[in-house]
């Protein structure tokens, strides 16, 4: 394939569109916690577990969207994940038993799956030359930031002057939009001949007895377990928990005067954060060893959850912790995903990413679910935040033995 000589391809930019629209309705769900648990009478639990069945179902989903890619084609995968998001919107707001939304969840989180990272960075990673294809993958993982810097404050506003019901139905109608540009997709193939002869169970059965898989895999568990926690608790948790935002203080003048809506404002602040974060860890990762680099944003995390949990909790604190974590949100997936490109290739670079992208899922449901549960049971997200910083201290060290180098006997371009 010929090197372009832009970073800024068709596909890089079609695939920053649909992540970033993608991962803006993704990240409003929590804003729904409390408008839903008040209509109904539910238990903070049931709506919880609503998010945290989507987000096994988005694990399960990954690997099967990036073998549908490889299998049929990109576009028809993309084209097939947007219908399902939808629909599961729709029949969503049309949901009056937390059985329905559970229910209906396995089809949002499936939709997330066709529309998310695994298809999109493996579409991504093809269609770059080796040179740019850190940073490519750097820059469509920093456009899912961009879509959480507006997905929650949009969903907030929203429901000022709509029902949840009509917000779900808005958001069906911008997932059934983006598939407009769609046609300026065109990907190349970008395997080589040995690369296409090699079958998918070779790879994976070459990948699932290398150590190196098994610790990425591990480590990739403690990423969702945090991220997705936080973006379906944090508004109900800062809504609850945080002091009162003083009459005449800036956030006050700046139209920010309840503690609902600092709650949004702080997941569209960790978004704002990790754009530049995570375009940060894409040019480190072409110059610097990506284990180390992702042992030390693991090691980050656990350090400003463990202090966020032991102070007050101020606006400031809020603010602090969005723009700190923030910085280290999604920072791991340009890592994560140059790492299993690098080592096992990029034909099923999709596959492959989805199986390890299954075990940071599994984390979500746990992070998501457990929150919900310790709620109900202990009045507080505490336990649930001590959790996090353990699993966190565990990825940092888990990565640190991965071998970070082309697994022997393994065609890669």
């Amino acid at each position: 394939m010929e090197k372009n000589a832009s970073i800024f391809t068709p596909v890089l930019i079609v695939g920053c569109l649909i992540i970033m629209v993608s991962f803006a309705v993704r990240a409003s769900f929590g804003v729904f916690q409390i408008p839903i648990a008040e209509e109904f009478g539910w238990l903070r639990s049931e709506f919880s577990l609503a998010i945290a069945i989507q987000n096994l179902a988005w694990g399960i989903g990954q690997p099967i969207f990036g073998a549908m890619a490889e299998k049929i084609g990109d576009r028809r995968a993309i084209i097939i994940g947007s219908l399902i998001y939808a629909v599961g919107l729709v029949l969503s707001a049309n949901s009056v038993s937390p059985i329905e939304h559970q229910t209906y969840a396995w089809l949002v989180g499936f939709g997330i799956a066709g529309t998310g990272f695994g298809v999109i960075l493996a579409v991504v990673g093809r269609a770059s030359t080796a040179e740019n294809r850190s940073m490519s993958l750097a820059i469509a993982t920093a456009a899912g930031s961009a879509g959480q810097v507006f997905g929650a404050p949009v969903a907030e506003w929203l429901l000022g002057f709509l029902s949840w019901q009509a917000t779900f139905l808005v958001f069906a109608g911008a997932i059934m939009a983006m598939l407009l540009t769609l046609p300026l997709m065109r990907t190349p193939a970008m395997a080589s001949k040995a690369e296409l002869e090699e079958s998918l169970s070779q790879i994976l059965g070459k990948a699932l007895r290398d150590p190196t898989f098994t610790f990425i895999f591990i480590g990739f568990f403690s990423c969702g377990y945090q991220l997705a926690f936080i973006t379906a608790h944090f508004p109900a948790f800062v809504t609850e928990l945080c002091g009162p935002i003083l009459a005449g203080g800036v956030l006050h003048n700046i139209g920010i005067t309840t503690t609902s809506a600092l709650g949004a404002v702080a997941i569209s602040l960790i978004g704002l954060a990790n754009i530049a974060g995570t375009l940060l860890a894409g040019w480190a990762g072409k110059r610097y060893s990506k284990k180390y680099l992702l042992a030390a944003i693991y090691t980050g995390r656990t350090v400003i959850a463990a202090l966020f949990i032991m102070l007050p909790i101020t606006p400031v604190s809020v603010i602090l912790f969005s723009v700190g974590m923030g910085a280290l949100w999604l920072a791991t997936v340009p890592l994560t995903s140059g790492l299993v490109a690098h080592i096992y290739g990029l034909r099923y670079m999709g596959t492959l990413y989805g199986i390890v992208f299954f075990s940071h899922q599994l984390g979500s449901f746990l992070g998501v679910w457990l929150g919900g549960r310790m709620y109900d049971v202990y009045g507080d997200y505490t336990a649930v935040w001590w959790i996090g910083v353990a699993v966190g201290a565990f990825s940092a060290l888990i990565h640190l033995p991965i071998r970070e180098r082309r697994l022997p006997g393994l065609v890669t371009t």
